[in-house]
């Protein structure tokens, strides 16, 4: 009694330790869904996070724009009298410079969150690509299994007739290699579906091999009107705000380019002693003012007025162009989504009805195998694409929202 109770100890822990790495891979493995991915990318990814290092520096740089001129102290000795003086110099800048440079720092500090806004725009249209595609990949492994599966099952009425006498063997040589081909197509959906893991894993910051279970479908996504995306990319396109940005930025660098044509002024006093024997102590005071004589930096204004007009003009002509883009991505995504749509409601299960009826109808021997494979190779060819519709329709909305430049509602 004791040896069979310690046997069946030793099985339940062996099937303990048997069965506690598939429940682990089975919470790690947890549904993602799209959104739940983006939210890990703009938290986890590494290119977005070196990016967000360059922020700092910005911050950094308005209390450098605000740092004060040092006065300067010196110490004089000469052979006449007064031979010796302590004096100080005190640089004054005039025409509001130090403003305008603390203006320019805090605008360089906001044209830098908008460059990081949009290099997360572009990662959220690169994890979108990824998430879908994995979609895309594990739906055509789910297709190639159950082609294999109808596969066997044709090489099984083909040996079953053929043990009966009613086929030759050509037809049960022709269902074993229509089997290999279907398997060979499963086994490279597969890694094609791995490929595809690994590259939303690296996205993600996740190990390359790490399980992923998406949870929407190909046919996630609605499309809004032609008025509501284009005031959406109006207001909220990532090009658009790093335009305006830079264009803040740009006429903060010409206020200061124009602020530098106003002279400086240096105010300075010194102590003198040891002038003996005129006196033993005295004082001068001094102001200095410098002469716009060969530079009034006027070509300086010039260079960022120029460069401001540039942005000006590329921020119109981006402007204008976003209509015209925008409507033509709504276009092409409102025509895969229907295309989509009728193949889901119409013709898969029309296709999945002919692949019953041609299989029952060999398996009762009232067709030959060649109209079987024919049927089976249709509807097959339905079925796939009605997989390459929805990946399509998947890829013009990441179109649509790359084209409006920021996220779809």
């Amino acid at each position: 009694m004791r040896r069979r109770s310690s046997r069946l100890a030793y099985a339940c822990l062996a099937a303990a330790l048997l069965f506690a790495p598939a429940a682990a891979l089975g919470q790690s493995a947890a549904p993602l869904t799209l959104d739940a991915a983006i939210a890990r990318a703009i938290a986890s990814n590494r290119s977005l996070a070196a990016a967000r290092l360059a922020l700092p520096g910005a911050v950094a740089g308005v209390g450098v724009a605000g740092e004060r001129l040092n006065p300067e102290l010196s110490y004089e000795y000469a052979k006449e009298t007064p031979h010796q003086a302590i004096a100080a110099a005190f640089p004054i800048e005039l025409g509001g410079k130090r403003q305008r440079r603390i203006d320019l720092a805090h605008a360089t500090v906001s044209a830098q969150e908008a460059e990081i806004a949009k290099i997360a725009v572009d990662l959220r249209d690169r994890v979108r690509r990824a998430y879908f595609a994995l979609v895309g990949s594990n739906r055509r492994v789910a297709l190639a299994d159950d082609i294999v599966g109808l596969a066997t099952r044709v090489r099984d009425a083909a040996q079953a007739r053929f043990n009966a006498g009613d086929v030759p063997r050509l037809e049960l040589v022709q269902s074993e290699l229509a089997l290999v081909e279907s398997e060979n197509e499963a086994s490279a959906a597969r890694g094609e579906a791995r490929a595809a893991t690994g590259e939303l894993n690296v996205l993600l910051a996740q190990p390359i091999d790490a399980s992923i279970v998406p949870a929407d479908d190909l046919s996630r996504g609605t499309l809004p009107s032609l008025e509501a995306a284009i005031a959406l990319a109006s207001g909220a396109n990532a090009d658009l705000i790093v335009l305006d940005r830079q264009i803040a930025e740009q006429t903060a660098r010409r206020d200061l380019a124009v602020a530098l044509k106003t002279p400086d002024v240096t105010a300075g006093a010194a102590y003198t002693y040891d002038a003996q024997p005129e006196f033993s102590h005295g004082y001068r005071a001094s102001v200095a003012l410098t002469v716009p004589l060969f530079t009034r930096h006027n070509a300086g204004v010039a260079v960022e007025d120029a460069e401001l007009a540039r942005l000006k003009a590329a921020r119109d002509a981006t402007a204008i162009e976003l209509r015209g883009t925008v409507a033509a991505a709504l276009a092409r995504a409102t025509a895969a989504r229907d295309q989509l749509l009728r193949s889901t409601a119409e013709s898969l299960p029309r296709a999945q009805e002919v692949e019953r009826m041609a299989q029952d109808s060999y398996s009762s021997g009232q067709s030959g195998l060649v109209t079987l494979l024919q049927a089976l190779q249709f509807t097959r060819d339905v079925r796939r694409r009605n997989l390459d519709a929805g990946a399509e329709y998947q890829r013009a909305l990441a179109e649509l929202e790359r084209a409006i430049g920021a996220p779809l509602p």
